[in-house]
């Protein structure tokens, strides 16, 4: 009888034992989506698991994609923490409520105000974790550099057949034109995207490495691109895409006014993280100088964090990282973007 106590007593123990171990062991894994898809983000992932014993567990998807998911799976979402790929799908995503605030003083530290949602007494949303600069390409054979050194010359009608743009509402162009109807005024600011669409060479179509194509073709001569497209083109492995950037010039602009705009890749922690100091501890890593060296690199960008340097050779061609930027916070970009999309219907941008 007393050795039937007895091993009870210990399977009690042992039993205890393995609940507790199976507890710690699903406490280190973080469930993360991202919208990134980078050979480089690998590198990231597996630090911060070596470094801190987290499993990664990733779904992959687009912006859309993500945000379908987690509306879909609601409450019961596994997500812990959201990569995504621009300030306006984060905006719009905080804005349903699929992400929870947090508190960070790493992240305060590292990464700008201007480069994050705004703050609230229960922390920010969202954040940074690179960025990239919203420049002008031109042909210098058929545009003088000195007509293209601001957002607002390209709505001068000296310009009339000469611009590319993709769509006006795709989020990357959005969250530029807010910017600048932020700074020129609701008036003022659809009459510059009235002289945008009064510019264009043809409709609006493909992405922004079509538009760099299509300055260097000759289809137009000047068009506007996300810095990391024309980089990708310099370090192309092909001649042809290499020939393209021989053929066509990159200005940061607004650098004697009011800088160029730049956009985030970002994150955020999901709103029923079932894991959130681990998703907390790995924001905190994307900011850390290894992090960031890796999370621009990967996809030619800019860091977020403040001091740390990228010893790119393309973005240094492209001028380096020392150039002016815009200071508008992209919080209060994302707040004016219904009222964007409702001047580009009204002026036809499609």
């Amino acid at each position: 009888m007393k050795l039937h106590k007895t091993f009870a007593l210990a399977l009690s123990a042992l039993t205890l034992s393995l609940a507790a171990t199976s507890a710690v062991a699903q406490s280190q894994v973080l469930n993360l989506y991202s919208a990134r898809h980078y050979a480089s983000d690998e590198i990231i992932f597996n630090e911060f698991t070596r470094t801190t014993g987290i499993r990664i567990n990733r779904v992959e998807a687009d912006d859309a994609g993500i945000v379908a998911r987690l509306r879909a799976e609601g409450a019961a979402s596994p997500a812990d923490v959201v990569l995504m790929v621009d300030a306006a799908r984060l905006a719009r995503a905080d804005a349903e409520g699929l992400f929870q605030p947090i508190k960070s003083a790493a992240l305060d530290a590292a990464i700008p105000a201007t480069l994050r949602a705004a703050a609230t007494p229960d922390g920010i949303t969202w954040t940074g974790f690179s960025k990239r600069a919203r420049v002008i390409a031109y042909d210098p054979t058929r545009v003088r550099s000195e007509d293209v050194q601001t957002y607002e010359q390209l709505a001068d009608p000296k310009l009339r057949g000469m611009l590319c743009s993709r769509s006006g509402s795709h989020p990357y162009n959005l969250s530029l034109f807010a910017t600048v109807v932020e700074r020129l005024g609701d008036q003022q600011g659809e009459a510059w995207l009235q002289g945008l669409v009064n510019n264009l060479a043809r409709q609006p179509v493909g992405g922004d490495t079509d538009q760099i194509r299509a300055v260097a073709s000759g289809e137009c001569a000047v068009a506007i691109t996300n810095s990391y497209y024309a980089a990708r083109l310099i370090r192309s492995d092909r001649p042809a895409d290499r020939a393209v950037m021989e053929r066509v010039r990159i200005v940061h602009p607004n650098q004697a006014t009011s800088g160029t705009h730049v956009n985030i890749a970002g994150g955020a922690v999901a709103r029923h993280a079932p894991n959130r100091a681990n998703a907390i501890k790995f924001m905190e890593f994307l900011a850390t100088p290894f992090a960031q060296e890796y999370f621009a690199n990967g996809n030619n960008e800019y860091p977020t964090a403040q001091g740390v340097t990228v010893n790119n050779p393309a973005l240094t061609a492209l001028g380096g990282d020392n150039f002016k930027q815009e200071t508008i916070p992209l919080a209060v970009v994302a707040q004016n973007l219904t009222k964007i999309q409702q001047m580009l219907d009204r002026v036809r941008f499609r």
